[in-house]
Order: structure tokens, then sequence, then C-alpha cells
């Protein structure tokens, strides 16, 4: 058993955690540079709690430049067990409403301008994505919709675009009919990917604002009804997530999906041929397994 420390990654909409005891604000620098912003410590319920707004607090960081290794680096360095990220998306199905939360398990990667991976050149490693969301984690923050109230549909494809603009209409109708996604963001990849090669367990709460651009009753998507529905998720992803100590505990078995032994056959480079630098990198991402 270990200490459960519960990492929170808050999209559009969710800069905060209240409630949280000793609560402040940390500096925490990594070698992929800094996160996205100081990152909130403290505990509730018992359980210590991290939170980082992935945008940076006053919306800085497009989803294209957020520096997503150095936020998975930095909850990991902290002693990070679990990440939950909540973020803002589309729908492509008319039964997952704006105001509904989506909890994903399945990526469609369509991101271009983001580094990917802790690894390269130096010392190369493969982790398996088959399932990139921990069903573990999943089902508690179900539950902790269910209990907060929230219409939550469990299971969902999400389409990860680059952004910044949105889908055009075209774009929109393949991601629905042909190729059968569920929802549409930008921001879950590469952080799933990241995630797991961490180890972190990692659970992905989609908010939905919108119906993106193929609904006909909806035309285009509107910012200012983004905006609008944004400010009544933003209350119920902080109701979500201050369920969620009482129900993940203060002690943490090993993940009986393997999460937190991603790496464990991952790494390819011989011991001999590791670039001492670049694995002096991996020191809080993959120190388990690199020694």
């Amino acid at each position: 058993m270990t200490q459960t420390m519960i990492g929170v990654i808050g999209g559009s909409g969710l800069y905060e955690i209240e409630g949280l005891e000793g609560a402040a604000w940390k500096t925490v620098e990594t070698p992929w540079g800094s996160p996205s912003d100081e990152i909130l410590t403290g505990t509730l319920d018992g359980v210590p709690m991290a939170f980082l707004p992935r945008h940076g607090r006053g919306h800085v960081h497009t989803p294209s430049s957020v520096p997503y290794r150095a936020n998975i680096d930095a909850l990991k360095r902290l002693g990070v067990t679990d990440v939950i990220s909540v973020s803002a998306c589309g729908s492509f199905r008319e039964e997952m409403a704006p105001g509904d939360f989506v909890l994903v398990d399945q990526f469609v990667d369509r991101t271009f301008a983001r580094e990917k991976s802790f690894f390269g050149p130096g010392c190369v490693g493969h982790v398996s994505v088959a399932h990139p969301t921990c069903p573990r984690l999943s089902e508690a923050c179900g539950r902790a919709a269910r209990d907060s109230g929230i219409t939550v549909h469990e299971g969902g494809t999400y389409l990860a675009m680059e952004g910044p603009q949105f889908s055009t209409l075209a774009e929109s109708r393949m991601y629905r009919e042909s190729w059968r996604c569920d929802v549409i963001g930008m921001t879950n990849m590469p952080e799933a990917k990241l995630a797991r090669e961490a180890e972190l367990c990692y659970a992905s709460v989609a908010m939905i604002t919108d119906y993106d651009s193929w609904h006909p009753d909806h035309g285009e998507v509107d910012i200012n009804q983004i905006i609008a529905t944004l400010t009544g998720n933003a209350d119920k992803g902080r109701a979500l997530v201050r369920r969620l100590p009482g129900l993940l505990g203060v002690e943490r078995a090993p993940c009986p999906h393997g999460c937190d032994r991603a790496l464990e056959f991952a790494i390819l480079t011989a011991p001999e041929k590791r670039d001492p630098e670049f694995v002096a990198k991996l020191d809080a991402v993959a120190g388990r397994v690199l020694g």
C-alpha cells in the first residue's frame, strides 16, 4: 500500500479547487521546463491533492502551447499517484448533451504540433496505450459524478484535434459519422500518453459545452454559448472533485490494471548505450525502472 495523492488538471473554466486544507501554490521546476502554472497543493478529507490549471491562471496557454511534459513531470515529482483530467469538449452524440459529462476511455489523436513522449534518442521506450485511461479511476469519477447529481456517460471516444480553431462542418461530420467518435477536444493528447509513460493512473472527465458544428439545430460552435455552459460545468466539476478523496481513500493498492507498472518492460535501449544526461531528465517519470 502507498499513500494516495490525487492530481487534478483543470481545463477551461476550472481554475481552482475549493476547500483544500493547508492550501499553498508551489513552484515546481522540471527538466522539461516550467509547467503551465504553479501547483496548488493541500489536503482534502485527509488525502493529499495537487491542482494544476492546464492553461495557467488567466488562461494564457493555447492547447498547442500547454507544456504537457512539464505538467506531468511536475505532478509525478510531487508524489501524485492518480491524475484526473477535467476538460471542456464538444459532442458528436445527440444523447450527450451540453452540461453532461463523459468518462473517456479511448482517443483518436489528430494533434501534430506537440512533443508526445518523454523518451527519445539516448533512451528509447515504448508503452502500451491500447487502453489509455484507468478503469479503476474512471469508475471512481463516475460514482462521484452520479453522487453529485451530474448526468454522466461512462465510456466514449475523444477526438483530439490540434486547434485552436474549431472544426469545419466537413470535419465534424467525418469524425461523427465515419470515425464514430463521441466527443472532441484539444487537450487530452498527448497528456494521456505522457501520464502512461510516467506510470500514473489517468482518468479523463470531459465536460460537454456544445454539439460542435454537425448538429442541424445548433449550427456552428458559438463561443458565447460555450462560456455560459462552462460556468455551470465548472461548478459540477468542483463537486465531482470534492467527492474523490472519500472514494479513493488515503491508502492505495497497486493499480489492478497495471498503470503504475507501465514501464516494466518498456525501455529498449541497453543500459550501456543510454545517454546519462538524457536519463537524468527521466528521474521523476522513469526513475523506478532506470534506477
